[in-house]
């Protein structure tokens, strides 16, 4: 399904293997430092077609260019600028967020080698992967990315999917996310993950179906409602999911590709909309649900028939800010699963990985992209306590009573050497008068 919760979690295509060879050209450096550059020079290499056409359904005439290091923290930042006109006048919110998800999504916290664990590494590139059902659709998104890529080379493509993932969130209305990049990308298509990771729409048990999915991943009640949130965009087209209607009064005009199901009316609006409509919805008879516009998934609906979730569904529905605070830390995480950063990781919360550099993030930061050097603040930098520690007392205490003073009384004075000034002012005053 194009925008269900199943359909969220999708991989990417990757380069075949002979592509595992190519770097960025010189020249393409020169306009764009990457860290390639960095370490073993740069080669300039065409490269075979991304898709198949069996697998695609035609020719795509894509390239693919490969970065041994993580991304550049300038080419993040311009390409998310990309990333911005291309929804504006495509509408791929839906499926940009999907893409990123599925490529994640696949991670699996009970292995711990990279990159079999799965999760975001860049592997939905690969027709291995594409292919897989829950995937169906996705090379569209792939299509729609791949010229940003060859614009900017220096840039992974697990940072890509996850940096058009968040973009979509923020520019439909939706909370800003704490973002992070660096990805390493897996090199060859023998590295994509097996299929059947990823979430299905209509399992026996929804509720325990998304628990055994989600926690294999390290996810929580919470995080599992949080992230359904999503289905507040895009639609289900049953030609990729076998879900939904072919098109109701909310999608029959678009925008974008007329057609398919949505969760909510304004499918394209990030807010608590799906919240307030499951609610509703799901107290509905399920023949009453397959007839309404907007569309109800057996995992949609476990979320206010299942104790643990009703819990957050319910709160979400309620209180749009608290759905976003605690979405944006849910898809931050889901889109770190599995990764390998390079540089690796710090443990130092507020360091993150952007290319050969590590620079300073905020929860603002246009998504870890070329952040602005933090002014300074003198009080940052303060010893932060107002009272004197006691070894610091005792000095200052020993100091004074060596001059004769005392806590309980103050320091006498030494009339000698006050009259003794006093004498030498008044010399010198008599000596500058008779000048």
């Amino acid at each position: 399904m194009a925008e269900r919760l199943a359909a969220s979690l999708l991989p990417a295509a990757s380069p075949s293997p002979s592509a595992r060879r190519a770097t960025v050209a010189a020249a393409a450096a020169a306009s764009f430092p990457s860290p390639c550059s960095a370490r073993a020079g740069l080669r300039l290499r065409s490269r075979p077609p991304l898709f198949s056409q069996k697998a695609a359904g035609r020719g795509c005439g894509l390239r693919v260019v490969r970065c041994m290091a993580a991304s550049d923290a300038v080419q993040l930042k311009a390409a998310r600028e990309d990333i911005k006109e291309l929804l504006k006048s495509t509408y791929c919110h839906p499926i940009m967020v999907r893409l990123g998800w599925h490529d994640s999504g696949t991670y699996d916290k009970n292995i711990k080698d990279w990159p079999q664990r799965g999760g975001a590494n860049g592997s939905l590139r690969f027709d291995a992967e594409l292919s897989h059902g829950a995937n169906a659709g996705l090379i569209n998104a792939l299509k729609l990315i791949q010229p940003i890529k060859d614009k900017y080379p220096g840039i992974t493509y697990a940072d890509l999917f996850q940096l058009a993932s968040a973009t979509a969130i923020e520019e439909a209305g939706g909370p800003k996310i704490p973002m992070k990049y660096g990805r390493v990308d897996v090199t060859a298509a023998e590295q994509c993950p097996p299929e059947g990771r990823l979430p299905d729409a209509g399992p026996r048990d929804p509720a325990e179906h998304l628990r055994e999915v989600f926690y294999r991943m390290g996810l929580d009640d919470k995080e599992i409602v949080a992230l359904s949130g999503a289905h507040t965009l895009g639609r289900a087209r049953p030609d990729r999911s076998g879900w939904g209607k072919l098109e109701t009064k909310y999608t029959k005009d678009g925008p974008g590709e007329p057609g398919g199901q949505s969760w909510t009316v304004e499918w394209l609006k990030f807010d608590n909309s799906y919240f307030k409509d499951m609610k509703f919805l799901s107290q509905l008879p399920w023949k009453e649900q397959k007839e309404q516009d907007l569309l109800v998934l057996p995992t949609d609906a476990a979320l206010f028939e299942d104790p643990s979730f009703k819990v957050y569904a319910e709160k979400y529905a309620e209180d749009q800010e608290a759905f976003f605070k605690d979405y944006g830390e849910a898809h931050a995480k889901l889109s770190d699963l599995g990764a390998k950063f390079d540089p690796p990781e710090t443990e130092e919360p507020t360091l993150v990985a952007v290319g050969a550099a590590v620079a300073t993030a905020t929860a603002d930061d246009n998504n870890g992209a070329a952040p602005q050097p933090e002014p300074f603040i003198a009080a940052n930098y303060s010893y932060g306590k107002r009272e004197l520690s006691d070894a610091m007392k005792q000095k200052i205490r020993a100091e004074y009573e060596g001059f004769g003073g005392s806590p309980d009384k103050p320091m006498q004075s030494n009339y000698f050497l006050n009259i003794m000034i006093l004498i030498a002012g008044l010399a010198f005053l008599t000596s500058l008068l008779g000048n």
